[in-house]
């Protein structure tokens, strides 16, 4: 298992304590309600053979011969392992992405006793997220992270067509704008003044949106 890929879809299940959403959002993710069903009847020594695989790939490593050998070993199906291995990397990679000082300890075992977690494996999963490895996982997942080029520059200036072939662009301001991206490539693109103040508008309430999203209390940092 060179790298575990989580699936997509949600259930319409969601976590709410105390007016606090579960780290893992409104909707708990399908792969994590599955896996939760499988773990029940777990016993504790393949569950943390399961966890090192799960580490091991949160780390970039090659876990596909640790798979094989719990399955050659456990009562446990393709499909059953597949589902448990799912959804812990998904629970334990949200986590991850969380800062310490945003998701608290004893918020994470909370969320987990509400998804029913047998509380043998909470204590497993917290070693994980709060423990001496996290600083690796961290960086492992940095490594890993799929990221799109950045805007290094962008330049414009505003331009009329005063000889054009079509009657309806003559005389019509356009901006012309230039952008630099910061894996070198660069793009020339017009913009219609019309659509350009569609996309400064569209960024303004954009903005308002996330500026009223972070006064919700729901989202404010608790000590």
């Amino acid at each position: 298992m060179a790298s575990v890929r989580s699936v997509r879809s949600y259930s319409s299940s969601s976590v709410i304590n105390n007016d606090r959403i579960s780290y893992l959002g409104a909707k708990i993710p399908a792969e994590v309600e599955v896996m939760v069903r499988h773990v029940k009847d777990l016993d504790k020594e393949t569950f943390r053979k399961i966890l090192k695989a799960v580490v091991g790939a949160l780390e970039g490593k090659d876990c596909r011969e640790a798979v094989n050998v719990i399955q050659q070993n456990t009562a446990l199906s393709q499909e059953q392992l597949s589902f448990i291995i799912a959804g812990a990397y998904t629970l334990l990679r949200v986590a991850l992405r969380l800062p310490v000082s945003t998701l608290k300890q004893e918020a994470f075992k909370e969320d987990l006793k509400e998804l029913r977690i047998p509380d043998d494996f909470i204590g497993d999963f917290s070693n994980i997220v709060y423990g001496n490895r996290r600083p690796i996982l961290e960086d492992s997942a940095l490594k890993q992270e799929i990221r799109l080029p950045t805007v290094e520059d962008l330049r414009w200036r505003v331009d009329v067509a005063i000889s054009t072939s079509s009657l309806s662009r003559a005389l019509q301001p356009s901006i012309l704008m230039q952008m630099k991206l910061s894996n070198g490539e660069s793009h020339r693109f017009e913009v219609s003044v019309a659509k350009f103040q569609e996309l400064r508008y569209n960024v303004a309430l954009i903005l308002k949106e996330m500026n009223d999203l972070e006064k919700k209390n729901i989202l404010k940092i608790q000590d």
